[in-house]
């Protein structure tokens, strides 16, 4: 008997999620690094002087809400289903 190697068992269906799904769990992903991007910095270079760029509108509330909205991305990838998508 000849033995089967993985190409020839390997059938699309065994994904568990469609193409459409992976490519919005990236652009989630794509967003969520943004958001951390945008949380960087701030700090100061001696630990005795306090930065007060650490709290600015770009650290508390941006970045925070750009990560969220990136999260909601990814729930809706696992969530879609690609069948209603293509219709």
């Amino acid at each position: 008997m000849a033995k089967k190697t993985k190409k020839q068992n390997f059938k699309s269906e065994d994904f568990l999620f469609e193409k459409r799904n992976y490519q919005i769990m990236t652009i989630g992903i794509v967003i969520i690094l943004i958001g951390f991007i945008l949380m960087a910095g701030g700090g100061s270079d001696d630990p005795q002087v306090f930065n007060e760029k650490i709290y600015n509108f770009r650290r508390i509330r941006l970045a925070p809400t750009v990560v969220l909205i990136g999260l909601a991305v990814e729930i809706y990838a696992i969530m879609a289903n690609p069948k209603k998508i293509k219709k």
